[in-house]
Formats: C-alpha cells, structure tokens, sequence
C-alpha cells in the first residue's frame, strides 16, 4: 500500500493498484485532484484501443498486478467457479487448472495467453465456446464515487452459499451495466468453469464454391441452433485462414526441414493449398459421449455433402499423422502436410481450453518481429484496427455486408481480413480487421480512412459494430437519443465527477 500511495503523492502518469483498496484511493484520488482515469486489464485489447497515449490530466489504472484467483482452495467439479481479479490472464487459469483441477476447463479465446478473463468478458469478446459475456456474473464494482458494489447475491457476502453459485439474484439485473462501459472499475468476478467432456472433436469445413456461401452460412447456423455443433463455428476468408498459419507453417519447414528463402515460401505455399484451398474455410467443434459425437458428426457429413469437404481431428490424430509425416518430410507432399499439421496443433488447443500465442505470433513474425512475446505486439510495427458487425442470423445478408466490406477495403488498397462467428443458436458476429504499419505515417491514415469509411458502410445497413474502439465513440453516441440519455444520466449517478474516462472501460 505504501508504494502505491507514492504513486498517488507524485500523481504517476501510470497507477499499479495491488488492491480493492488501492483502487478506491485512486478513485479519490482522482477526484480530489480533477484527473480522468483510464482503467485496463492487461492492456492487450490490440486493434480496439490497446497502449493508447493519455492526454494531459489523465492517468492509467493498471489492474495488471491484480492477479488473484480468491476462492481457489473452494474450486472444483461440484463448485466450477472462479472467482478472479483484472490481472489474471487466460494463460494464467489455464495453468492452474492444469495443475489444480484437471478435469475442469474453460472457454477460451483465440486471442494471446496474456489477456485478462475479466477485460475480455467486459468488452464481450467471444470464445471457443461461447460468448464471453456469458462466463462472468457476480461482479465486485469500484464505483466512481469509490463506493464498492457486488452484484447479484456477492452482495450477501463471500460467505453465502449464494455469492459464487447463483448468476442472476433478486432484483435488476446490475451486471450488464459494467459490460462496454465506464459506470465503475470492475475489480473481480466470478467465472464460469466447465467440465470436460468424455470426447472432443474438431470438424473444419473447406466451401467447395464461394458463391454457396449464403447457403454454407445456413446450414451451419442449423446445426447450432440444433446443438450438433456444440461450439462457435468459426468461418474465415482465405486472407484470414492463411495469416493465421502462415508463421507456424514456415516455422515448421526452417526448424525441422532447414528451408530458407525461396524454397522455403514455395514449400509454404504449398501448405497453405493443402489446408486452406478454397475461399471460406470453417473450423468448429463437437463434444460430448462417443456416441454423441459419432452422430453429430454422421449428421454435419450428411448436410454438408457436395457444399463442403469436411475434416475430423483431435489431438490424438493431429498427433499420429504429424509423426508420420515428419518422419516422410523429405518427400514434398508429406512436407506440405506436416507443416500444416504443425501450424494447425496449437489452434486445435483451442477445443480443449489451452489458449495459445499463435495468432499474435503470426502477426509479429509478419512484421519481422518474431523474437518478441504476444504481449509486446505494441511495441513492433504491427498496426491493426478492428471494424466488426453484429449480423442477423441470415446468411444471404451476411454474404451480402461482407462482399460490400470486401470491396470498399479493395478500392481502398487493403486486404481485408474476415471471420463470421455464429457466436449463439440467435446470432452472428464478423471479427473483421486491417493490417498496416504503423510505422509508415501515410499507410497508418490510410488504415484508419478505410476503417472510418467501413464503418460508415456497415451504419448504412442498419448495422452496428458489437465492439468499439475507443476512437469510434463519437461516431456512435447521439447525444439527442433516448437511449444514450438514459446511459448519460447512469453514468451522472454511478461517476457524477466524471473521473472514469468516457468512452472507456476495462479492456484486456
């Protein structure tokens, strides 16, 4: 405490809470002094508002150092709830469930290892599983006039049978107001655990033709209305299917095949053509008994015969097939296959709850950074900015938006990079992002010209994004709206000072 308290004396441009308590001070704090604070998780919401620079009179609350897992003597199959701080990162749960309670998973994210459970959640990312807004409930809030909050029955106390069971309590429902805004810092939660399943299976689905997409969309959203896919199905264009293997192929083929150069980016396009030939390529998940699976899998075979070749892979037999190929590597087709296999393994961890730096790591070797962690993406040359609709539950409309999006980006001069998330039985989502660099000051505006102008294109469709960057908000609050004057006056109440900054909230 006493350190922090010095930070508080000099008023450091960054604050380091340890604590409830600390965050409280800092809270009063900022509204003895007139700053705005600026709270973040980990601060790894890359392409949404990650490493922003402050402007004067504002400081960032860095909830990193909470890291504690508070009730992890209680954790287990019969009380599958964790109840976590901003600082814990999905690397982190992942290990000590690993360890501590083996039978219990979680539902990951495609995102580094490196961010935060609570800051994801928040911002409503969506998971292997799920969305992620589904996982945490029971919230403990630093409000902005340093008051702490616990939502649903928390508010009995950490003793009640209730606190870390039950996810609605009695009465409203006060937890949606603290996901995408900035009512309170958000300074634990609880988070939903799984059990296992008996069997795990990945099912990709290459689309024989792009123009069946619309049709491919529908029969995938069939089958998650229908539970036979029991995880998001995940549907990426080619530019996003290929950035995302590319740096794990062409590890493979330097580290175990010693190609370099040219033969090595002529053997990687070669990978690539085998595990991702075709324009839209789909990648979901089935689970549950032998049984179960045997039959989910029978039914996708059959509704997806003649639109799209389907593949069926767990761990065992990613495992089996990469050792024989590996051991066959000098001939060019199993070259081809492994590498794939190699850059595949650590995306199929996904299914089974073990988060990976791959994605991120891709990007980082792209711009010619492969020596660094995931989580120091900023500090590379790597530029990116998401701009992703929330979509009906219509594939000849999405097919429609995304060719619209596709366009305006190509006039532009950019690729974009797009995967259509049938993220619940209801709804789907497009993660869509541009890639630049930001080093290069006229390629960096050019970015963010063509992300205001997709913007502007998805609002003309009667669409809005399901997330926000920071710098978007004055785009989408209308001050003259029933709807954010009713967001106005909470916020009045919860911070009358001000002092959380606008359009900001915990991000991961």
């Amino acid at each position: 405490m006493a350190d922090f308290a010095d930070e508080l004396r000099r008023g450091a441009s960054d604050l380091r809470p340890a604590s409830v308590d600390d965050v409280r001070a800092a809270v009063q704090a900022a509204r003895q002094q007139g700053w705005k604070l600026h709270p973040v998780s980990t601060d790894c919401n890359w392409g949404y508002g990650a490493g922003l620079a402050l402007p004067p009179g504002h400081r960032r609350l860095d909830l990193s150092h909470m890291r504690s897992i508070r009730n992890a003597d209680a954790i287990s199959l019969a009380q599958p709830v964790a109840v976590v701080e901003p600082g814990v990162t999905q690397g982190q749960l992942q290990t000590f469930l690993a360890t501590a309670h083996p039978g219990l998973t979680f539902n990951v994210t495609g995102s580094a290892r490196e961010t935060s459970l609570i800051g994801n959640a928040l911002d409503r990312g969506v998971g292997y599983l799920g969305p992620r807004r589904d996982d945490l409930f029971g919230l403990e809030v630093v409000t902005g006039t340093g008051e702490v909050i616990q939502t649903g029955f928390r508010r009995l106390g950490e003793d009640s049978p209730l606190a870390h069971s039950h996810p609605f309590g009695l009465g409203p429902m006060l937890d949606g107001l603290f996901f995408q805004a900035n009512f309170g810092i958000v300074t634990s939660a609880c988070f939903r655990l799984l059990p296992r399943p008996p069997q795990q299976l990945a099912v990709s689905l290459a689309l024989y033709r792009a123009a069946d997409l619309p049709r491919f969309i529908d029969v995938l959203a069939a089958l998650k209305r229908e539970r036979v896919m029991t995880s998001v199905t995940h549907v990426g264009n080619q530019a996003r299917t290929r950035a995302s293997l590319l740096h794990g192929i062409s590890d493979y083929l330097e580290r175990a095949c010693g190609l370099g150069g040219a033969a090595r980016d002529a053997a990687a396009q070669q990978a690539l053509r085998v595990v991702a030939p075709h324009e839209w390529t789909s990648l979901g998940g089935i689970s549950g008994t032998a049984d179960q699976v045997a039959a989910a899998l029978k039914e996708v075979r059959r509704r997806m015969q003649g639109l799209a070749r389907v593949t069926s892979f767990d761990d065992a037999k990613l495992a089996k097939g990469f050792a024989l190929l590996h051991r066959l590597r000098r001939v060019p087709w199993a070259r081809a296959n492994a590498a794939a296999i190699a850059a595949i393994r650590p995306l199929n961890g996904l299914a089974a709850g073990v988060p990976t730096d791959a994605a991120i790591q891709n990007l980082l070797w792209r711009f010619g950074r492969a020596d660094l962690p995931a989580e120091q993406l900023l500090t590379s040359d790597c530029g990116v900015l998401f701009i992703s609709p929330a979509l009906p539950m219509d594939g000849a409309f999405v097919t429609d938006v995304v060719a619209g999006m596709t366009a305006l980006a190509g006039e532009a001069g950019q690729v974009l990079y797009v995967t259509i998330n049938i993220e619940t039985e209801n709804s789907l989502v497009a993660v869509v992002n541009l890639l630049f660099n930001r080093a290069n000051a006229a390629e960096a505006a050019q970015a963010a010209d063509c992300a205001r102008r997709l913007h502007a294109y998805i609002r003309s469709r009667g669409l809005e994004v399901y997330r926000a960057r920071a710098d978007m908000m004055a785009d989408i609050v209308d001050a003259d709206s029933p709807y954010w004057q009713a967001v106005g006056a909470l916020k009045r109440s919860l911070d009358p000072d001000q002092i959380i900054a606008p359009g900001r909230y915990n991000i991961c």
